[in-house]
């Protein structure tokens, strides 16, 4: 009996998936719930479980490729079973390189392309029932005198592409506004050293408190509503070798500082295992992102949607600053606040970062 392996639906809005590893190759054998292949949906990674027990006769989707839901990955037969003629047939329809019509090329014209970065969609095809050969490659480089070779072609894939398409639906539906602040961090830097938390995990907690106070920050836009919401979740910008995720840390308002900490180190953790669940991923009502170990000073964040704003926090650096008008030396950080104009206007924005400079400042009401 054939057994399909089919790209699972994880979430309501999934439309397609990646194949990122395959755990069996083709003649092996697998026994029910075994794990197949792990595949990757917005931003996160889930393990394909066999749904019979058999050999897996035929992978039909290599590793790296985005597939829609439902699309067969693999086919399972019985133990002495050989795949069936019509099976056959029927799955080498089925493309193998991702999403789309498939292309037709010989390997000589696929490896051109790839090395002067050709979208071979663009080539015309002039062998055997329209196949690209490596020679309608040459002519299309000639052509547009793409004479540049390619180092690398990198596939737009998993969490670098969602984050490609978060970032351009931020891009295109909100206008962003940014304004910057300076805050000195002595303060902060003291507790950061005595007890042992990071500046990530002290501005999460300044700024879940700030947010109960100016809670439209805390808000999206619905249609023809500003919905505010109850839960202040509060989202942390992680960067990974495959992208950028962002685990949400759940009603930070009401966690201590070393509840947030905690939770925090758990969560970095799990993403740069490629462990984290959907729902550590979601429900995000705001997010914080800290480019300072970089070397950053101030940058502008994009939103990450559907939120209405978003906190950049650059790099702690030591600065001459004056105070009751003596020169003093300081450690300093710019504070970035990118928001959705429709949402906020200038004035209540400025307000709520003026609450996280004095808050930044006063850091002993966190505890």
């Amino acid at each position: 009996m054939v057994t399909r392996v089919l790209m699972p639906r994880l979430s309501l809005t999934m439309k397609e998936g990646t194949v990122v590893q395959w755990f069996k190759k083709e003649g092996d054998p697998v026994e029910k719930g075994e794990p197949v292949v792990e595949v990757l949906s917005e931003k996160v990674t889930y393990d394909v479980e066999s749904p019979a027990p058999g050999v897996l006769r035929k992978i039909l989707v290599q590793e790296g490729a985005d597939v829609p839901v439902a699309q067969t990955l693999a086919i399972i037969t019985a133990l002495d079973e050989e795949l069936p003629e019509i099976e056959a047939i029927a799955i080498a329809e089925v493309p193998v390189e991702g999403v789309g019509e498939r292309i037709l090329a010989s390997p000589a014209a696929k490896r051109l392309a790839r090395e002067y970065g050709v979208d071979l969609a663009l080539v015309k095809g002039t062998g055997p029932e329209g196949k690209i050969v490596e020679e309608d490659v040459r002519r299309f480089v000639e052509e547009t005198k793409v004479m540049a070779r390619v180092r690398e072609a990198i596939p737009l894939t998993g969490i670098r592409k969602t984050a490609a398409e978060r970032v351009s639906l931020s891009a295109r539906t909100a206008p962003h506004s940014t304004i910057f602040m300076e805050v000195d961090m002595s303060k902060a830097k003291k507790l950061h050293e005595e007890i042992r938390v990071t500046y990530t995990d002290v501005v999460v907690k300044v700024v879940a408190k700030a947010l109960v106070e100016h809670p439209v920050m805390n808000s999206t836009l619905k249609g023809e509503e500003i919905r505010v919401f109850e839960d202040v979740n509060i989202g942390v910008a992680v960067a990974t070798e495959k992208g950028l995720a962002v685990p949400v840390i759940r009603n930070a308002d009401k966690k201590s500082l070393t509840e947030i900490s905690s939770v925090l180190k758990e969560l970095v953790e799990r993403v740069r295992e490629g462990k984290l669940e959907k729902d550590e991923m979601t429900g995000g009502t705001f997010t914080i992102t800290n480019l300072g170990m970089f070397g950053v000073e101030m940058f502008t964040p994009i939103i990450n949607p559907p939120e209405t704003a978003i906190l950049g926090v650059g790099r702690v650096v030591e600065k001459p600053v004056v105070v009751d008008e003596e020169i003093l030396v300081r450690p300093m950080t710019c504070l970035s606040l990118s928001f959705d104009h429709r949402i906020v206007d200038g004035a209540p924005a400025a307000q709520f970062l003026q609450k996280v400079k004095q808050i930044l400042e006063s850091p002993s009401t966190l505890l």
